[in-house]
């Protein structure tokens, strides 16, 4: 047997409604199933409302009951196939004609009385269980309506309707041993006196319900369906980054619903924490959620904190006086008092000197509070020995609940430590005698910003903070932007990542702000920033003595390449896609690997080769492991990739395919470094020094595809020379295709021999099916007689940023 219960936010319309038929159906086809629902969404309210406007001799009670009998025909039509209506809507109809009976009465009479209400307040319930049980009945389900009033017997104690167990479980359990149906459909929240009068359970009274039935049919779960996806460590309203409580004990679940947590009402699931049957609170609009199990023993999990929770409205009474010093009987007296009043007590501390106590109270009974108890000491008030009682309004508790708190040493410390953070006055602080919470009394208008920050030192991970300095804004700066703002609340949430642009400069300007530069406003910032010089720029980044600082290069300026060593000295580390450093003199390349190696930086340049392939990383690691590296063959060039795989010889001449890959972003801004085969050799020397060769550019033998006299002039005598040479392109491509074969630009390293140009593969080859702006490696090496083979974009500015991006990861 298994209980399930859905609030009025789950069977809120038609739409919601189906849902929850869908929840119980896939349950009854798992084991014998009670079904308690509460009234459809506010559908209480609204009953309450017309209840005390009939009261008041108002007849607009009639035109509320109009509106919410045509909420429920809604529903029924919209629900119910056609040829279902005349088993519920006649019940309906019956249903609102007894309401509008007693409604009259009251209008006429002009009294509501406690056990009236009790009366108009059924009606919900007893009429969005009805509409379920017409609806499973539709299905085909094999399911009871039962009347819950018939079930639940309650007796009067001091005005509170008080139920009566013992013959309570009696009928549950004839219920559940008498029928041999699947589904039993029970109105939750309502019940009957002894003389059959209708009662109902008060707040929480749908749970209240479910609890009990559970109780006496002795199931073995309780599941209460809402609208949220569990029990969370925070209010997901205050908290964005709230999570899900998978597994929480009792006493945990009771104390944070103690302190604010909604979602469990602690009298109403209090019967079934007794008998140890386990909770489980789901989202009816997120089945896939596991939600959370509420258990005796839940598993261990490392943060011994489950959540936070929070109280509003509160007041803060006190009293003092120098008589209450070794006297005994105050406190006593003073909670008697607040008892028979019907204040509730919700925190209490008291100064280690005795002459002070302090109560934390709901501040709408603060006047009460404070008439009952100065009246009850006013002889001692009258002779000095105690303060009139003292009422402070505006206050808010913040609680900090998990298991065995006394035992984790550090926490309390911790929790006030990041209120102070914030500059969080704490009124007053308590620990439960569960020893399962810590509590902390703050203004109301400083509990938003309370739970956040003890949220985000208890549940939150810890962020690490990335500092940038960029040079360089043209289209690879402007995509890495674009990647860090988009990804921005991703790393937060995934990794506790922060990116900061703290640095930025171009050619002409250069900008700074210690606290991050607002990215939506950066163009127009940088616009108007300082001159840039790139000395002065490394020397402000530097003073700015961030941790984690980023020098990130965007460029192909040699210039800028030639600072790295300064940048490293400054203790800032480097991400770069400038491939000039790494393919300048070896002295150089090794100089640089050494500062960094010596100054414990990371020098990272994964996009010199493959743009965001994890060419050179693989490589590193290969070799850290010990593997010796044999041969690299490789397609390095996305640019010239592109325009051997788009030029035909009767086709769209070579230099508008040119004009297109420039216009893609494909090319260098001068595409004559392309096609001289600059970048692939700039490329392969990297390769060549990465496996361990020793090598400079003129040990590299290159073959050229285009006549050199092309590149002699400026960049418009170029495309005018290259146009005149489509007779050399065509040549060259047609007798690739008369042989079957493709021309490809590639690179070959061994430790006999380098070299670069283009050259004709067959489809044996496994670089013959790429495309486009794919670049391709093949590695072999001792560990690897069949090459690892790495292909993908090699070429764009996105792709290129990507690398960055991930390089700048790994900073940390």
């Amino acid at each position: 047997m298994q209980v399930l219960k859905f609030g009025g936010s789950s069977i809120a319309d038609a739409k919601k409604i189906n849902k929850v038929v869908a929840i119980v159906k896939e349950a009854v086809s798992k084991d014998k199933t009670i079904l308690v629902c509460s009234a459809i969404s506010k559908c209480t309210d609204k009953l309450i409302a017309i209840g005390n406007i009939a009261a008041e001799g108002n007849q607009q009670y009639e035109e509320l009951i109009a509106l919410l009998e045509k909420q429920h025909e809604a529903i029924i039509d919209e629900i119910i196939p056609a040829e279902h209506h005349n088993m519920i809507k006649p019940v309906a109809q019956l249903l609102f004609n007894e309401l509008r009976d007693v409604s009259k009465g009251v209008f006429l009479l002009k009294e509501l009385s406690a056990h009236t209400l009790d009366h108009i307040m059924s009606f919900g319930e007893l009429l969005s269980t009805n509409i379920l049980k017409i609806k499973f009945w539709s299905l085909g389900v094999n399911c009871k309506w039962v009347d819950s009033r018939e079930i639940i017997k309650t007796n009067n104690h001091q005005s509170i309707n008080v139920v009566d167990t013992e013959k309570t479980y009696n009928n549950i359990k004839g219920l559940a041993h008498s029928n041999n149906y699947k589904l039993l459909i029970l109105p939750g929240f309502i019940a009957s006196d002894s003389i059959g009068r209708t009662t109902t359970l008060g707040r929480g009274g749908s749970d209240y319900s479910a609890a009990l039935f559970a109780v006496g049919a002795q199931a073995r779960i309780l599941e209460i369906w809402t609208d949220v996806n569990g029990m969370m460590t925070c209010d997901p309203r205050v908290v964005p980054q709230t999570k899900t409580i998978r597994n929480i004990s009792y006493k945990e679940a009771l104390e944070l619903s103690h302190f604010g947590a909604k979602v469990v009402y602690p009298p109403t699931i209090q019967p079934v924490v007794n008998k140890g049957i386990p909770i489980l609170v789901k989202n009816t609009f997120n089945v896939d959620e596991p939600g959370t199990l509420i258990e005796n023993n839940p598993p261990e999990s490392h943060n011994k904190i489950k959540g936070i929770s929070s109280s509003d409205s509160l007041a803060l009474i006190s009293m003092e006086g120098s008589g209450m010093v070794g006297i005994p009987g105050y406190s006593a007296k003073l909670f008697d008092v607040l008892a028979r009043n019907n204040i509730n007590i919700i925190l209490i501390t008291q100064a280690s000197s005795v002459n002070t106590m302090l109560v934390a109270i709901e501040q709408k009974d603060a006047e009460k509070a404070k008439k009952a108890v100065d009246e009850l000491f006013a002889y001692e008030i009258s002779l000095n020995k105690v303060e009139p009682l003292k009422v402070e309004k505006g206050f808010s508790i913040i609680s900090l609940v998990g298991d065995d708190m006394k035992n984790q040493s550090g926490t309390s410390g911790r929790m006030f430590d990041a209120l102070g953070k914030e500059g969080i006055n704490i009124r007053a602080i308590a620990q439960g005698s569960s020893e399962k919470n810590v509590s902390a009394v703050v203004h109301t208008k400083d509990v938003e910003f309370a739970l956040k920050a003890v949220h985000k030192e208890f549940f939150d991970l810890p962020v690490k903070k990335i500092n940038l300095y960029m040079a360089g804004y043209g289209n690879v700066g402007k995509e890495l932007v674009h990647i860090i703002n988009k990804q921005a609340e991703n790393l937060l949430r995934r990794l506790g990542i922060e990116i900061k642009l703290t640095g930025i400069c171009n050619s002409k300007k250069m900008l700074f702000n210690k606290d991050g530069i607002n990215i939506h406003t950066l163009t127009e910032e940088l616009n108007n920033g300082a001159a840039c010089n790139m000395e002065e720029f490394i020397l402000t980044a530097a003073a700015m003595g961030l941790k984690n600082s980023v020098f990130v290069d965007c460029t192909s300026d040699r210039n800028i390449s030639y600072t790295y060593p300064e940048i490293l000295s400054k203790k800032i580390n480097i991400v770069t896609c400038n491939k000039i450093a790494n393919s300048e003199s070896y002295e150089y390349y090794s100089l640089l690997k050494e500062i960094a190696r010596k100054e414990n930086l990371s020098y990272y340049y994964e996009t010199n080769v493959g743009a965001a392939l994890p060419i050179i990383s693989t490589i590193q690691s290969m070799r850290n492991a010990g593997d010796k590296i044999q041969k690299i063959e490789a397609i390095l060039s996305g640019t010239l990739n592109y325009l051997f795989s788009n030029y035909k010889a009767d086709d769209t001449p070579f230099y508008k395919i040119l004009l297109k890959a420039k216009e893609l972003g494909y090319t260098e801004p001068d595409p004559r470094i392309d096609l001289k085969g600059v970048d692939v050799l700039r490329k392969t020397i990297i390769l060549a020094r990465e496996i361990g060769l020793k090598i400079d550019e003129k040990q590299i033998m290159q073959k050229e595809f285009v006549p050199k006299s092309v590149f002699e002039g400026g960049i418009n005598d170029f495309y005018k020379k290259l146009e005149k040479h489509e007779a050399h392109f065509k040549a060259l491509f047609n007798n690739v295709e008369k042989a079957e074969k493709k021309l490809v630009y590639m690179a070959k390293i061994t430790d006999e021999e380098i070299s670069i140009g283009h050259q004709e593969i067959d489809k044996s080859h496994p670089f013959y099916a790429l495309s486009g702006t794919d670049n391709a490696v093949s590695i072999w090496s001792d560990n690897y007689a069949n090459p690892i083979i790495i292909q993908g974009a090699g070429a764009g500015a996105h792709i290129t940023a990507t690398g960055l991006f991930n390089d700048v990861l790994r900073v940390l």
